[in-house]
């Protein structure tokens, strides 16, 4: 997870809490991606930065960045080592960028438009090539995708999106379709895919070990399991320290931008105490007011 401080936090969700902390990072997170096995973890910063990692130990391992293109957000393109990221140039145009190009077909979005976008990535030039668009006329704030094994392969659902209009406060479902006359399981647009069961531990992944996600068919259908995959568990409130830091306090400000946002919250918070103070006084006048008058009234003598 990544928040509003510059530090990347690795959770253990059998537990429900923190078990490492990345801080590697001047500015901002604005998005991150692991990579297939999990060895490696990809994030873009508000410093224009695009960073690779190695999440164990939060060792940069490679970074960089580009004139033209102003990164947002990151993703590795399956298990090919292979990144690609989104963003802007430096004439606020938007940019969909390529780091050592190999991949597969996959959706493209943009916040603030409606539209949805298709692309082909391959190992040889153009390297980026148009295949279709899904258009429409209510921009989009946000994009959920529904994991492969929750489509409707007997009508050839490919993609399912869940896509957020803030103007109108609706959650829309998109789905996309394969025509086909053919009513069998079509194998050519269903290759094995990402399942449910965990491929390692969290314990077997701290300790340094890397795996490939459990693939499965969708010939069968997907059977959900009714086990219950995870329950936050009911503590008391504790420190968690990692590397000396308790995680689950509040991390002071390394950049003059967080100091300047801290600054302006805690201005915020103060002139609301001071009128909760003010309106406080008001009542504690009028009730002493309230009890004058009763005293200094004879009938209540």
């Amino acid at each position: 997870s990544k928040g509003f401080f510059p530090q990347v936090l690795i959770w253990n969700l059998e537990i429900g809490e923190p078990v490492k902390m990345i801080d590697c990072h001047t500015d901002v997170i604005l998005c991150v991606s692991f990579n297939a096995d999990g060895s490696l973890l990809a994030t873009t910063c508000k410093d224009k930065r695009l960073r690779v990692l190695e999440p164990r130990s939060g060792r940069v391992l490679q970074e960089a960045s580009c004139k033209n293109h102003r990164v947002n957000r990151v993703v590795f393109l399956g298990s090919t080592k292979r990144l690609l990221t989104t963003g802007v140039s430096r004439w606020n145009t938007r940019q969909i960028a390529l780091w050592d190009q190999v991949g597969a077909g996959i959706p493209a979005l943009f916040p603030g438009d409606g539209n949805i976008r298709y692309y082909e990535i391959s190992s040889e030039k153009p390297y980026l090539s148009y295949l279709m668009e899904f258009r429409s006329p209510a921009p989009q704030k946000g994009l959920g995708v529904m994991p492969k094994h929750g489509l409707d392969v007997s009508a050839c659902e490919v993609f399912r999106f869940y896509k957020l209009i803030t103007l109108k406060g609706l959650i829309e479902p998109i789905s996309m379709i394969v025509p086909r006359r053919s009513e069998t399981y079509q194998e050519d647009i269903y290759p094995m895919t990402p399942g449910t069961e965990p491929a390692l531990t969290p314990d077997e992944w701290l300790s340094g070990v890397n795996r490939d996600p459990i693939l499965m068919s969708l010939k069968e259908g997907y059977k959900r399991n009714s086990k219950i995959v995870f329950k936050a568990p009911v503590r008391e409130k504790k420190s968690v320290v990692v590397n000396g830091i308790d995680l689950l306090e509040n991390v002071p400000p390394r950049t003059e931008n967080e100091l300047l946002r801290m600054f302006f919250r805690q201005q915020d918070e103060i002139r609301r105490l001071k009128d909760e103070l003010s309106q406080k006084d008001i009542r504690i006048r009028q009730l002493q007011l309230e009890l004058k008058n009763f005293r200094n009234n004879p009938k209540n003598n």
